[in-house]
């Protein structure tokens, strides 16, 4: 005989159809949890084809026993209620779905990829993961409703895309901490915002651009007061640029509104900021005052005199 052939049959021995039982017994183990079988087994079951690293295969038990209660049946004169256990289960997971979900808008931003320089050792966030809400990877093709969601129009979709649009949405370079507010119709507001375009917002060239100038311009101001004027308050905006655009813009929508007038109040920090790149103040006259050159009469008694 074949050497070849009784070395292929010792290695599959324990694979002959008087194992299938107890081997599919445990596979099922596997599917709903690979610790509760041993070491050798599950790395066994983890060497099966996959495809882009996820198992084609899925926990059939309640499927089984939903259809072994229906053969039963057959020999009662009461048949038992049985038509909703499937779907019983498909609920339940539905109902983690929908926890997932909403661990991800109140916890998503501790995995924002906020730190480029990878450095911040971070504490986990273990309500993130499939596991803790009783899902698995046998999950990620069966579609689920997304309850409140503006991320697919059709309101469901695959646990894998829920998944991707989750992560996209709360966990990329943005952190966003926004169910902490009371008010249900601002939430909501923020909510729609960013689902809806998972937090990556379409602007067209020239708003680009615009936002652009206007970082710039923030920047080279904080740039310019830092080198010519070492050491003198200046109540900087390093850090915070992104304030310049922000305020920009939301004058110029106030404006499209039919507002006729605007009151800004802030704390010191990037005042001299706001002045010279929203408000519109002549970085000459800053440049006076920083030298002291501005007579006493024409001071208006900006913060920038009160040192």
């Amino acid at each position: 005989m074949d050497e070849n052939y009784l070395d292929r049959m010792r290695r599959s021995s324990h694979l002959s159809g008087g194992s299938a039982v107890y081997i599919e017994t445990m596979y099922e183990q596997f599917l709903e949890n690979p610790n509760l079988i041993a070491e050798g087994w599950r790395d066994y079951f983890e060497k099966l084809p996959m495809v882009d690293g996820i198992s084609l295969d899925f926990p059939h038990g309640s499927i089984i026993r939903h259809f072994e209660r229906l053969g039963r049946n057959r020999l009662r004169v009461r048949p038992e209620k049985v038509s909703t256990e499937v779907s019983s289960e498909h609920e339940r997971k539905q109902v983690r779905v929908l926890e997932l979900i909403s661990a991800y808008r109140h916890r998503g931003h501790r995995r924002a990829a906020i730190d480029p320089l990878n450095i911040w050792v971070r504490d986990p966030a273990p309500e993130l993961d499939l596991t803790f809400h009783d899902l698995n990877e046998g999950d990620l093709d069966t579609v689920f409703q997304m309850g409140s969601s503006h991320f697919f129009e059709e309101g469901r979709a695959s646990l894998r895309q829920i998944i991707k649009a989750l992560e996209d949405t709360y966990c990329r370079s943005l952190g966003t901490e926004y169910m902490f507010i009371t008010d249900s119709g601002e939430q909501l507001w923020l909510r729609k915002r960013l689902e809806s375009v998972h937090a990556r917002p379409v602007f067209s060239e020239e708003h680009r651009r615009t936002i652009l100038e206007r970082l710039m311009a923030a920047e080279g101001l904080e740039k310019y007061l830092h080198k010519k004027y070492p050491g003198t308050k200046r109540f900087g905006l390093e850090g915070g640029e992104s304030l310049i655009p922000m305020l920009h813009e939301g004058l110029q929508r106030c404006g499209s509104h039919g507002v006729v007038e605007t009151v800004i109040g802030m704390a010191h920090r990037g005042r001299l900021n706001v002045l010279v790149n929203v408000l519109g103040k002549q970085p000459a006259e800053l440049f006076d005052e920083f030298d002291g050159k501005t007579p006493e009469g024409d001071r208006t008694g900006d913060v920038k005199y009160h040192q």
